[in-house]
């Protein structure tokens, strides 16, 4: 079995869904930690979060208190802020069922806190501190609840903040249960990420996502099944891809081969080329349509040009011809896909020259769409005996795998991954790589960088990364895939020069001189 080196497995980085995190609780409970301990510390750790903030308090502070233990929570931050001279005021929607938070609540009036008998004004400037039901939600709410906070959220008059999970959010599926969620500015975690927080959908009700440490033993993390880890820019510090020996020649620092472009679409090909360059490859190769090999050599000189592909009637590339004339075998990885557009006929003559390659296929675009189009289907995936890996976005990802279900980007990618014996890249805000073991969510991604054309130039990128870690380590892991897909994301959003792709490529290139990664800022 693969070791787990990047990222680290830690409270920060491990994503679970509900019924892992009610599991580890009561794994905890069961070894000696009192549940009053538990939440003193999520309580004490939030309230310590939002004294570092203190702007956000100016105005008075109003806790939302649930009926269970997420309530509990709240009255605890209740209690440590009033004991800081704040003034708090605490309403409970519904009744509470909890005794150990109606012992909280009572202390709270005893010492001076307002419980509020009406709902408070949305108009107001106070902090609204959402501790209704958090993690343990399991359906809709009501509905005046969440237009009374979403009111809130609207006029910007004071802050919104949700303790672990917006109300009204489903926590495994990160959608609202019935028409609409909490919206909150903040959103503060208790102990480890839930799914739900971390998917595409959960985007609009989470706002600004923040952590907070209970300190869950790393001996029970260690012991979650499929593991899936929540990885942000930060965690560029902390990624070790191999370094390259100082008399590798060009041959030892990878070769990789780029199938891209068509008449309609020749742009994908300079992409998914200015990608595989800014890699550092050492030797990269290319099949292109004529229109495009006839004037490569101006854009892209070191690209060594190995064939060109006709059109058929649609502007569409054909492979079969230039396929038949290429030695595939000298190559460590082989990109297939941008802008290619659909040939049925083509890729049934093709596709045996793909399955054969013993190399890392990256398999991106139409090529994905001629797969999902073709008689072979995704039995394609299966007959291949080689790595592959493969980069759809969710559309693509639906035609390819109509049968895969999954509440989550996170959970389709591994059932697809697990039952094709391939690696996947989901691509999404919240981009997803997965095997049939583990998975690696991008969070924190910049959302002005969602442009046409980085999909090729990122395909171009992961070959020509691949191909020079494959002469490095030959076991090349999904892991890999998943710092490829990081440092194509953080080049996008640290681009000062713009967010097209090709100002992207550029700045890929410079990040990428730094083979260890360690000087990216």
């Amino acid at each position: 079995m693969n070791e787990i080196v990047w990222p680290t497995i830690n409270s920060k980085h491990l994503i679970v869904d509900s019924k892992q995190m009610l599991i580890l609780e009561k794994e905890m409970f069961s070894d000696g930690m009192p549940q009053e301990a538990l939440m003193e510390k999520a309580g004490i750790q939030i309230s310590r979060w939002l004294l570092r903030r203190k702007p956000l308090l100016k105005h008075g502070i109003i806790v939302f208190i649930g009926p269970g233990h997420n309530g509990g929570d709240g009255a605890v931050i209740a209690r440590e802020l009033f004991l800081k001279d704040f003034l708090v005021k605490v309403w409970c929607p519904f009744p509470i069922k909890k005794s150990l938070t109606i012992d909280h609540v009572n202390y709270l009036t005893s010492i001076g806190v307002t419980k509020l008998a009406e709902p408070p004004d949305a108009n107001g400037k106070e902090l609204w501190i959402d501790a209704v039901f958090g993690n343990n939600q399991t359906r809709k709410v009501d509905n005046k609840l969440i237009k009374l906070f979403n009111q809130k959220f609207h006029n910007k008059c004071g802050k919104v903040i949700s303790i672990d999970i917006p109300t009204g959010l489903c926590p495994n599926k990160g959608k609202p249960f019935f028409d609409n969620a909490v919206k909150a500015d903040h959103t503060l975690v208790i102990g480890l990420n839930k799914i739900g927080l971390t998917q595409d959908s959960a985007l609009p009700f989470i706002g600004e996502l923040n952590h907070i440490d209970v300190g869950v033993p790393i001996s029970k993390l260690s012991k979650v099944d499929k593991k899936i880890f929540k990885v942000t820019y930060k965690d560029l510090k902390n990624i070790d891809l191999p370094s390259l020996p100082k008399n590798s020649n060009k041959y030892k620092r990878g070769k990789t081969i780029i199938i891209a472009g068509s008449e309609k679409y020749p742009g994908a090909a300079y992409l998914a080329l200015k990608g595989a360059i800014s890699s550092g490859a050492g030797f990269i190769s290319a099949v292109l349509p004529k229109l495009v090999a006839q004037s490569i050599w101006q854009v892209a000189p070191e690209i060594v040009l190995k064939g060109t592909m006709q059109s058929n009637q649609n502007g569409n590339a054909s492979l079969f011809n230039a396929l038949n004339n290429i030695d595939l075998s000298a190559y460590d990885s082989l990109a297939v896909g941008p802008g290619i557009g659909i040939d049925n006929d083509d890729w049934q003559k093709s596709k045996d020259f793909l399955l054969d390659f013993e190399g890392l296929l990256i398999l991106d675009a139409d090529a994905l769409n001629r797969i999902a189009e073709s008689k072979l289907g995704t039995k394609f995936f299966l007959e291949r005996k080689f790595k592959t890996w493969i980069t759809p976005h969710s559309k693509e990802f639906s035609r390819l795998f109509p049968n895969i279900k999954g509440e989550t980007n996170v959970e389709l990618a591994l059932n697809a991954a697990e039952k094709f014996n391939i690696s996947v890249l989901l691509k999404g805000a919240n981009s997803v790589i997965a095997d049939n073991k583990k998975a690696w969510q991008i969070f924190g991604t910049d959302s002005h960088t969602a442009r046409a054309g980085l999909g090729d130039l990122l395909s171009g990128f992961v070959a020509g990364s691949s191909a020079i870690d494959l002469n490095l380590s030959k076991n090349i892991k999904t892991e890999y895939f998943a710092k490829y897909a990081l440092i194509h994301s953080f080049a996008a959003s640290k681009c000062k020069k713009g967010s097209d792709a090709s100002a992207i490529g550029a700045k890929l290139s410079k990040l990428m001189r730094n083979r260890k990664m360690r000087q990216i800022s």
